[in-house]
């Protein structure tokens, strides 16, 4: 969709009740453009996870335009017995385009008690964004968050990739069963192709690896 623009105000909320299974997708990608106004454009979602529930989150990436200014909230409220995947993704700039700023937080709670929570900026004003510690060379970002109660969680973190295609960090959470997986590549193909690699390592979960939209080319 061809928003957000600036000063629009979204937000969703999405809730799989207890035993129930739900996949939420997309058809394209949002695009967040500047709009009439400079002032910034919001776009929170909400997900509720009940008891013995399933969601799938794969919507498709969110494109950070030349002059657009986006504040992207995710608030995750899990049971114990709750499973998610959660993956999103931002590509910064079209072709041969700087990206607007676009600032993402991301907020996991299972019964109640946080599990994850991050901040993150890109684009001008932001320090350091395109740095060698953050993105480098790279515009395409983004990660998968699993959570599930029969999941194998790896003992430690695995790196896939290399510093031209992109990388990818998979790794387990310290509270609860759940793996990030966290990448940064040079195009959007390239990103969904990582954080499958890294889906594909993942043994235990309900939540299977595979049966998703289709890879971007």
């Amino acid at each position: 969709m061809s928003a957000p623009l600036g000063g629009d105000r979204l937000a969703l909320d999405v809730t799989a009740e207890a035993r129930t299974r739900l996949e939420v997708t997309a058809a394209a990608a949002t695009i967040a453009l500047r709009g009439p106004t400079a002032d910034p454009a919001t776009y929170d979602v909400r997900l509720t996870v009940g008891e013995d529930a399933s969601l799938r989150w794969l919507p498709q990436p969110l494109i950070s335009t030349r002059g657009s200014t986006v504040h992207q909230t995710y608030r995750v409220e899990l049971t114990a017995g709750s499973r998610l995947l959660l993956r999103e993704e931002q590509l910064l700039g079209r072709t041969a385009e700087p990206p607007g700023h676009l600032s993402t937080r991301l907020t996991v709670r299972r019964d109640g008690r946080p599990i994850l929570d991050q901040h993150t900026v890109y684009g001008a004003p932001a320090p350091a964004w395109d740095g060698p510690a953050v993105l480098g060379d790279h515009r395409a970002t983004g990660q998968f968050l699993l959570v599930d109660p029969g999941l194998d969680a790896p003992p430690a973190a695995v790196l896939l990739g290399d510093p031209v295609r992109g990388h990818c960090v998979l790794a387990p959470l310290a509270d609860g069963p759940a793996l990030l997986a966290t990448a940064v590549a040079p195009t959007s193909a390239r990103l969904r192709r990582l954080l499958d690699a890294a889906l594909a390592r993942v043994s235990g979960a309900e939540i299977r690896p595979g049966v998703r939209p289709g890879t971007p080319r």
